[in-house]
């Protein structure tokens, strides 16, 4: 293969209009790029927030989506990790090892990474998309996998065990790092602590299961969707707080008295703040979801007399590459159920429906099925693997 590939992808033009689905070209990879068939990707809130303009200007025209699986079709010559018929999962943030991030163990903050993420190109500059008439097309998070095919780099794209359905493997990749992630390295949570994760849609579902895998003698759940809550008593919550019927931060003092730990999925910052206010002193708020630009946050400084710590996690605090594999076991082993979270599964030209029930705050993690074979799920039917 020496030209482009003409792929199905979804297409993000501008704020304010919807997904459309078209037909690009995608260029082959370069040395030290991967070519895969994407089997299913993850319809992620962090996908709508940059559709709505909430993460800055100029992100456009573009190909979103980050968590996905496939199988590998074409590496380039410096690529020796994986072969052609790998299965693989997408890491967002593609470390490049060498800056002062990477050099501190903190993969997931690259500053190269970053860098290339907020110019929508791939490492080295380089965009392997454009539309027919010859127009660029900017890459997401280094991945654009709500397309048929995409074109990542060596980093981004992590070997799978071939057992692992591809369906369940493309969550694994966002939604269960960073839930997992924020509890066990931002949060550091341990045998016995009081945990309450505010906001059980993907991430958070994962959160509340991994709370309970790390030994928390109590996990709340707050939502103000009875489905979701219901999603998190199925996934070890132990306490269950409707805040669309109670004050979220009385519901949760009245039963602990305070928490050692509130994980906030969300990004608003009424529930950054009410994560603040949740805690015991000595207690710590772990800011996950993703709010949008120029938004601000107010908390009442008397109250770090109690030591109490506010701090933020990006992609589960993780070194993606070394802790997926783990990840990985969590689910084959039976110790995290990633069905469950999925309440949606739709095709490509689904995508702007999952982006509308995300507005509306409905549903948990929508999937979408690029590959019904490839991905182990038969379409119109409960998933599970072939």
């Amino acid at each position: 293969m020496s030209g482009p590939l003409r792929i199905r992808a979804a297409v993000f033009h501008a704020p304010g209009t919807p997904l459309a689905v078209e037909t690009v070209e995608l260029d082959p990879p370069g040395d030290r790029e991967v070519l895969v068939r994407v089997a299913a990707a993850g319809v992620c809130h962090s996908d709508l927030h940059l559709a709505e303009g909430h993460l800055g200007d100029g992100r456009w025209p573009m190909v979103l989506g980050h968590e996905g699986a496939g199988v590998v079709e074409r590496v380039g010559p410096q690529v020796t990790h994986v072969a052609p018929g790998d299965h693989v999962a997408f890491c967002f943030v593609p470390a490049c090892g060498t800056c002062a991030q990477c050099a501190r163990g903190r993969m997931n903050l690259c500053e190269t990474a970053a860098a290339d993420s907020a110019a929508g190109v791939l490492p080295g500059g380089v965009r392997r998309l454009r539309l027919p008439g010859g127009a660029s097309l900017q890459h997401f998070n280094a991945v654009s996998c709500f397309a048929e095919r995409c074109v990542v780099p060596a980093g981004s794209a992590i070997p799978l065990p071939p057992s692992l359905p591809l369906w369940q493997a493309a969550l694994i990749g966002c939604g269960v790092m960073t839930g997992v992630g924020a509890v066990r390295n931002a949060a550091g949570v341990r045998l016995g602590d009081t945990v309450c994760v505010i906001g059980c849609g993907g991430v958070g579902l994962h959160a509340v299961a991994a709370a309970g895998l790390s030994g928390a003698g109590r996990v709340i759940a707050v939502d103000r969707d009875p489905a979701k809550l219901s999603l998190a008593a199925r996934r070890g919550a132990t306490d269950l707080v409707d805040a669309s019927t109670v004050d979220a931060v009385a519901a949760v003092r009245a039963l602990t008295g305070g928490v050692d730990h509130a994980i906030e999925v969300i990004g608003l910052p009424a529930t950054i703040r009410q994560a603040f206010d949740m805690l015991r002193p000595g207690g710590t708020a772990v800011v996950v979801g993703l709010a949008p630009k120029g938004v601000e946050v107010a908390l009442p400084a008397l109250d770090f007399v109690q030591e109490k710590t506010v701090r933020g996690c990006y992609y589960g605090s993780a070194n993606v590459a070394a802790e997926l594999p783990a990840m990985v076991a969590l689910v084959t082993d039976g110790r995290l159920d990633v069905a469950g979270v999925v309440s949606h599964v739709t095709g490509l030209e689904g995508i702007e429906e999952a982006f509308d029930r995300l507005r509306r705050g409905e549903g948990a993690r929508t999937l979408a099925v690029l590959d019904p074979e490839l991905a182990g799920v038969r379409m119109g039917e409960p998933i599970e693997p072939l």
